[in-house]
């Protein structure tokens, strides 16, 4: 994915430092620029555009509205969009890096290979979502909503589950390095092979317990789950 982004740099062909409506992005459509940068877009209505290879550094998106819009191949670079809707946009391949997407909704929308790094996705809606091979590296998805989500065979990096939905995922064969699943809703997902020794595992109840049937964990988080349960273990 990297050689899709080496060649974005501000120069001639991007806009600093603007307020732009739907009527503004329209036109730069008609020129070259596909960079925008200090950029204030929030609560426009940019649905059904396409912006596929733009990049957006340092822009307020906060309730900007992209339903249905072609963002395949953007660069998204510590972007402000808490209550942004991106409900069915193509998103393949996009890059979300130092974002912060609180209370965002991506519901049905393409997440093919889309990569979010050290991004907060707290509250997020990523229901329904078309997501092959996406990625989340050191990010907050607390009380996000993610059912059915396929993370098998990956390693999880930093990634703060609590509280999230997370049921019918696949964590098979997943391992887990500084991650919490404390409070996260696990109803039918499955952990078979899962390396959870590096996960919270914090307020589990005996009926999700069970459902960490054939993962690791360690000794102590094995004697914080018995605590949990009322259990006294000597």
């Amino acid at each position: 994915m990297d050689d899709l982004f080496a060649d974005r740099s501000i120069g001639n062909d991007s806009v600093s430092g603007r307020t732009l409506s739907r009527a503004d992005i329209e036109a730069l459509l008609t020129t070259n620029t596909r960079h925008l940068v200090d950029c204030d877009l929030e609560e426009a209505d940019l649905s059904g555009l396409d912006l596929s290879r733009w990049t957006l550094e340092r822009c307020n998106v906060r309730r900007t509205d992209f339903t249905g819009a072609k963002l395949a191949a953007t660069l998204w670079q510590s972007c402000r969009g808490p209550f942004a809707t991106f409900v069915g946009a193509d998103l393949t391949e996009a890059r979300f890096v130092s974002c912060d997407l609180n209370n965002s909704s991506l519901r049905g929308a393409r997440l093919s290979a889309t990569l979010f790094d050290r991004s907060k996705l707290t509250g997020a809606d990523l229901s329904d979502a078309k997501a092959f091979d996406i990625a989340f590296e050191e990010t907050l998805l607390i009380d996000a909503k993610l059912p059915s989500y396929a993370f098998r065979k990956q390693v999880l990096k930093r990634i703060d589950f609590s509280q999230a939905d997370l049921r019918k995922c696949d964590f098979r064969d997943t391992i887990f390095e500084g991650c919490s699943l404390r409070d996260a809703h696990v109803t039918d997902a499955r952990f078979d092979g899962a390396d959870l020794r590096g996960a919270d595992l914090g307020g589990l109840r005996l009926v999700d317990a069970r459902r960490f049937r054939g993962a690791t964990i360690s000794r102590e988080q094995a004697g914080q789950l018995l605590g949990e349960l009322g259990l006294k273990v000597r």
